[in-house]
């Protein structure tokens, strides 16, 4: 059967492009290699969404003294939340199984290798190959844990995310290698569960990607949990015993030490699943590792068009789905089945969520890349331990952040780090987008109380008009 459209990999951005493709009118048919929803789904943004809300629910157990209330024989069942998190992932799998038949998209299992233009060969779990064909193609293949050379994943002593998420027994002690979103989520888990944890950075800051006053805060949050944190630090190498691992880690002033622990979890980013699905015999062309496209996803190939953490852009789930849905109407537009082209993303305005604890959130420019980029700024910050909700909830660790032109008060960034963060910062997603200045921000009412208003509070600092603080 010729398809219209032909999807490969089935995550984030794969699904909603054939979705979206399907309900422009197209034949469609998406070929995955394992699990509906792709990694994100799978193995990343879900499962991993449900261990932290385990620990969460088990800190809150052991602090029920801080509420007034009494809560005794409070303990952990390891494999009952490994077991809830997969349960939470097999789920939502079933649920995009579900939107596959809803909206009439052809499921091919099997590995997916483009052969022609409009050709993709797809090879079964039992080893026999077909061909599917299509007018369009778009690769959507994700990402995979970077694997560092000195630091080679053997899914037992030295592990991936994948492993962590569903260890067999809880480790006494664990190293992880690298402080981003992967690394720092996985250490208050496993801290907050009874691990003892040792983050190792080799970059001056833990979550070096964000503004450098929520790097402080978050380092002085897991130093109180009981973290330690080595930054300017690598490790070289790693023995493996019978017993655990040894890691000889080097400082930043050129000594050694030597760390001992159960695991290593390597968390040191993401690289992009290009190999072996055809791009070299078609030409497509790639730089950096990764596969070059236009601002709607074309590549250097008529008719090929490539989405997600195969991408240049974030690897962020939020952005992947956005490019797959832009891929599906760039076709209509292509197709004349829609009369416009849609919106290209603006990459500067893509929100970052960390859901360790406490959270992160941010959009926009740091303070220092604000500063870099020519601007005068006005900052304000907001201390969460300032705010009423925030004190009634007993999280009152944290804060919100401002950066805005002091020019013409444009919202260069917002930077947010405490409790429930990464349900706020959409508020200032669409006010970028929207063009909002500080004087709009000021003057929009804010619910009290809420941890949100601090929002506007913050801006109010800058403007030295705060009431609060």
């Amino acid at each position: 059967m010729a398809y219209d459209v032909i999807v490969l990999g089935s995550g984030p951005g794969g699904y909603p492009a054939a979705i979206r493709a399907s309900q422009l009118g197209f034949k469609v048919a998406i070929i995955e290699k394992e699990s509906l929803g792709g990694v994100c789904l799978n193995w990343g943004c879900i499962p991993t969404k449900a261990l932290l809300k385990s620990a969460q629910v088990y800190d809150y157990l052991k602090h029920a003294g801080d509420y007034g209330l009494s809560a005794t024989g409070v303990d952990k069942n390891f494999e009952g939340v490994v077991k809830r998190s997969r349960g939470v992932a097999d789920k939502m799998s079933k649920g995009v199984q579900f939107l596959m038949r809803k909206n009439k998209i052809d499921v091919i299992m099997g590995y997916g290798k483009i052969k022609a233009k409009g050709q993709v060969e797809v090879t079964a779990a039992d080893g026999s190959k077909s061909i599917v064909e299509g007018k369009y193609i778009i690769i959507a293949t994700g990402g995979r844990g970077r694997q560092l050379p000195n630091l080679p994943i053997d899914g037992k002593k030295i592990i991936g995310y994948r492993e962590a998420m569903v260890l067999p027994t809880q480790p006494k002690s664990m190293i992880i290698v690298g402080s981003g979103a992967i690394g720092v989520e996985f250490a208050y888990f496993y801290n907050s569960m009874g691990t003892k944890v040792t983050i190792v950075e080799f970059l001056p800051r833990i979550v070096p990607v964000e503004d450098e006053d929520i790097s402080k805060e978050l380092e002085k949050a897991y130093k109180k949990q009981g973290i330690e944190i080595l930054t300017n630090s690598s490790v070289e190498s790693v023995y493996i015993g019978e017993a655990g691992v040894k890691a000889k880690v080097k400082q930043q002033d050129g000594s050694y030490i030597t760390l001992e622990a159960d695991i290593v979890l390597s968390a040191v980013g993401v690289v992009a699943n290009i190999e072996n699905i055809g791009l070299e015999e078609l030409g497509i062309k790639t730089e950096k590792g990764k596969i070059v496209t236009d601002k709607y996803g074309q590549t250097n190939v008529a008719g090929i068009l490539a989405i997600g953490d195969a991408t240049p852009g974030q690897a962020l789930a939020h952005v992947a789905s956005k490019e797959g849905i832009n891929a599906a109407e760039f076709i209509g537009y292509n197709e004349k089945k829609l009369s416009h082209l849609p919106d290209a993303i603006d990459y500067g305005n893509i929100p970052g969520c960390t859901y360790c604890t406490p959270e992160i959130a941010s959009v926009g420019f740091t303070e220092k890349a604000a500063k870099e980029a020519g601007y005068e700024v006005k900052v304000g910050k907001f201390p969460f331990i300032a705010s009423g909700k925030a004190s009634a909830a007993g999280n009152t660790d944290g804060f919100i952040k401002v950066i805005y032109d002091a020019k013409y008060g444009e919202l260069l960034g917002t930077h947010m780090i405490g409790t429930n963060v990464t349900e706020m910062i959409a508020e200032v997603v669409t006010a970028r987008k929207l063009e909002t200045t500080a004087h709009e921000i000021l003057n929009a009412v804010h619910p009290h109380p809420t941890m949100s208003e601090g929002f506007k509070e913050a801006t109010a600092v800058a403007y030295g008009e705060a009431t609060d603080i």
